[in-house]
């Protein structure tokens, strides 16, 4: 009788161990991001994703969009981070993905850094001048605004198709005379550099950029509540920064974690966020952003087939924008 009791208490302890392991499994998602050094980065640090969302995160660096394209198309990834550019192309190539926030509007966190001993002192001057890029990027979406507005085709530049590393790489070489990045290559190339153009500038002439969050359609219908909670989570890392810029100073907790992330110096990331605009999800359910963002993705998708970047635009880029999520997570 004992041994029996024995067997069914064991039996019964399998079972209580089995429920509890099932409720405790958390579903692993892959979440592209670029690793910029922005406020979302502290709530990564401190897995306030995790907690929201209820998954098991891991956390993907890409160095391109066009990176980030392909593993959404390929369905490595479900949710990422993604350029206006990349999201035009993505989108004008039928990669099933949603634009559902934004990240941040891009100032100068992208701008045409110059050699210093370029000769090159205004846009005019990038005639003939061999210029680096990650092409299909939204820093190469806004320098050929600037090459548009200076009264130049991309013919009249060469135009240099290198990820950030390698831009490092040739900028010491001496092999370009200017490049269109972002951090922390920036940072680098700047210590012999000027900064001609920012990313602000080339939005004012009719270029706008910005990284936004993107997800797979699919996804999103069956995780509505876990992306809501997402979305709450980067909305309240945000305004963290916005409640009070000038506390990110480099000793501050803040500034020092995102460093320990991302291996931007703490003395550049206070400068950094401030190349940055960080929109309250409370504004970007109204027109001018995610009501707005078909309409910027369609004028981005057409200037893009008019530089031989894409072989067509959509009529329309309604589909490719989810206001849902970001309204829910506003209330």
């Amino acid at each position: 009788m004992l041994r029996n009791a024995i067997k069914i208490l064991s039996g019964s302890a399998l079972i209580v161990g089995m429920v509890m392991g099932a409720a405790t499994a958390a579903e692993k998602v892959v979440i592209g991001e670029f690793g910029n050094p922005t406020p979302m980065q502290v709530a990564v640090a401190e897995k306030k994703f995790e907690a929201a969302t209820g998954w098991d995160i891991e956390w993907r660096k890409f160095a391109s969009g066009a990176d980030v394209i392909a593993a959404m198309a390929s369905g490595d990834i479900k949710l990422a981070e993604l350029g206006s550019s990349p999201l035009a192309i993505a989108a004008s190539q039928g990669v099933d993905l949603q634009l559902f926030m934004f990240a941040q509007v891009i100032g100068e966190a992208e701008s045409l850094i110059v050699r210093n001993e370029s000769g090159i002192t205004k846009l005019d001057d990038l005639k003939g001048k061999r210029v680096a890029v990650p092409v299909g990027s939204t820093a190469h979406f806004s320098l050929m605004g600037a090459i548009k507005h200076a009264g130049l085709s991309e013919t009249d530049v060469t135009v240099m198709n290198m990820p950030p590393d390698q831009i490092a790489a040739a900028w010491q070489q001496g092999a370009i005379d200017a490049a269109f990045i972002w951090q922390p290559v920036q940072a680098e190339i700047l210590k012999n550099g000027t900064l001609l153009v920012g990313a602000d500038k080339t939005a004012a002439w009719g270029f706008p950029t910005f990284d936004g969050w993107v997800v797979n359609k699919e996804f999103a219908a069956a995780n509505s509540d876990a992306l809501v909670a997402f979305a709450k989570t980067m909305n309240e890392a945000n305004l963290a920064y916005l409640a009070d810029p000038a506390a990110w100073t480099p000793d501050s907790v803040p500034v020092k974690t995102i460093a320990e992330r991302t291996g931007a110096a703490p003395e550049q990331i206070p400068t950094i966020l401030k190349g940055f605009a960080f929109v309250p999800l409370s504004d970007q359910v109204g027109d001018t952003w995610l009501g707005g963002a078909p309409a910027t993705m369609k004028a981005t998708a057409e200037f893009l087939k008019g530089a031989g970047r894409i072989n067509s635009a959509l009529g329309d880029y309604n589909s490719f924008v989810n206001v849902d999520i970001a309204k829910q997570a506003g209330k």
